[in-house]
């Protein structure tokens, strides 16, 4: 009985199968790093988008309010804070230009900004928006 010896088996560009598997696993370690990041970035992005729209929304809902007849600070602020509520953003303000909504007269404007810190609204460790906060502003003109 004749014993052969087997040759590895040999991968299409002829080099073994182990050295195919250890430049696969190579190239591994080098790609995977950064696609995490770019994942990762991704991510983060459409957190900050997310966090821009609802502040957007926010600001316009109490412009909205703020246009409303018998318009009142109080439900300018409530209107806004129950958009950032519903939608779960942390720490957002309410700025309203003119301060005194009740004495606004119809073509005068008033703006209504919302802000909040992107630290706290992300979905993953802040990372690429540390410290920062995003704005929104909505006008309109009393008609009334």
């Amino acid at each position: 009985m004749m014993t052969t010896k087997r040759k590895p088996c040999a991968s299409r560009s002829g080099r073994p199968a182990r050295l195919s598997r250890g430049v696969a696993a190579t190239e591994l370690a080098v790609c995977l790093p950064i696609i995490v990041l770019l994942v990762v970035a991704t991510i983060e992005a459409c957190s900050m988008v997310f966090l821009k729209q609802s502040l957007s929304i926010a600001a316009y809902e109490g412009v909205r309010a703020a246009v409303a007849p018998a318009a009142s600070t109080a439900a300018i602020n409530q209107s806004c804070s129950q958009v950032l509520k519903d939608r779960r953003i942390a720490g957002g303000t309410v700025t309203i230009n003119p301060g005194n909504v009740a004495s606004l007269k119809p073509g005068n404007f008033v703006d209504v900004t919302v802000s909040a810190p992107c630290t706290g609204n992300t979905v993953v460790p802040n990372v690429f928006y540390r410290g920062k906060t995003i704005t929104a502003t909505a006008s309109m003109m009393i008609e009334f």
